[in-house]
Order: C-alpha cells, then sequence, then structure tokens
C-alpha cells in the first residue's frame, strides 16, 4: 500500500488565491481548490474523493499538478496534443492522391466509386501507412494538400427503363 499523499503546505498568496477559487464560477477551478484545501488540512486523497465524488486518481492528478505548477494548476489546460503524428508524409500523400484518380476496381474492390472508408482501406492495403487509419485522417490529409473531400452522388444510375438509350444522346 502507498503512503498517503498530501500537498505542500500552499504559501500565503496561493491560500487566497484557493479561497479566492472557492466562489469560481468555473467547476474545474472550484474542484481543484476543494481538493488542494482539504489535502492541506490533512485529509487523505480517498476521504477528498469520496467527499467530492470523484476519484481518488483524480485528487493524486490534482495535488501533484499544484505541487508542480502552483496556483496555475487551479486552471484548465488545453487538451489538445502536444504533438501530432501524421500518417501519410509528404510523399505518401501525393500517393494517396494519384491512388484516387484510379478506380476502386482496380484495387479489387466491387464498386466503381472511392468512399473516405474505401480510400484508408486501400492506402493500408497498398503500404501508404503502417497501419490501418481512419476516414477522417484521409479526408484531413486531402485537405492539406487543398482537395475538399465530396461525396459520390447516390444516383449514378437511373431507375428509368430508357436510360440507356437516352444516356448517349444526353451526354453527347
Amino acid at each position: 500500500m502507498q503512503a498517503p499523499r498530501f500537498v505542500r503546505p500552499p504559501t500565503e498568496e496561493e491560500r487566497q488565491a484557493l479561497a479566492a477559487g472557492l466562489r469560481s464560477a468555473d467547476a474545474f477551478t472550484l474542484r481543484r481548490c476543494q481538493i488542494v484545501l482539504a489535502s492541506a488540512r490533512g485529509e487523505q486523497a480517498q476521504a477528498i474523493a469520496g467527499s467530492l465524488g470523484c476519484s481518488d486518481q483524480t485528487v493524486r492528478h490534482a495535488l501533484r499538478a499544484f505541487d508542480a505548477r502552483g496556483v496555475a494548476a487551479l486552471r484548465e489546460g488545453s487538451s489538445r496534443p502536444h504533438t501530432v503524428h501524421v500518417a501519410f508524409d509528404t510523399d505518401g500523400a501525393e500517393r494517396l492522391r494519384a491512388l484516387l484518380h484510379r478506380s476502386p476496381r482496380e484495387f479489387g474492390h466491387p464498386t466503381s466509386v472511392w468512399t473516405l472508408e474505401l480510400a484508408a482501406d486501400t492506402a493500408f492495403a497498398e503500404g501508404l501507412t503502417a497501419t490501418r487509419v481512419s476516414d477522417e485522417t484521409v479526408r484531413a490529409t486531402l485537405a492539406r494538400q487543398g482537395i475538399r473531400w465530396r461525396r459520390a452522388k447516390g444516383w449514378i444510375t437511373s431507375p428509368d427503363p430508357a436510360y440507356a438509350p437516352k444516356k448517349p444522346a444526353a451526354t453527347g
């Protein structure tokens, strides 16, 4: 069993910021202030979690953050990832673009219309990516190249029985 974790003693300025945070309209700030003040009173993480209705891991995260960053830990940070791993490098993106200019039937698919999911499957099968990527990754890769993805029309053929004879006359 781990030894109980307590927050370091807050300075007078930090105590004032914690007291002000108890009146905050932001739920994240309020919760963090409650956690830090309870720990400063000597309450253990499990007891704090029980009284606030959160997990004891949440309490430990808050205490570590306050120890490391002080009052800056009372404000919620960005949830954006620090690094973004690009699935398609520059060459891979060009190869994806070239792949989409070919028919899906050339790759053994029973359709002649590309979908983002089908493009992701084919890109993985052709070795453009190391793992199977999502259709959103394919869309974002094309967007970086200035290509806007538009879905194929659902009415490629007509239910009209005379469609085939009329088509050459209409399209020239």
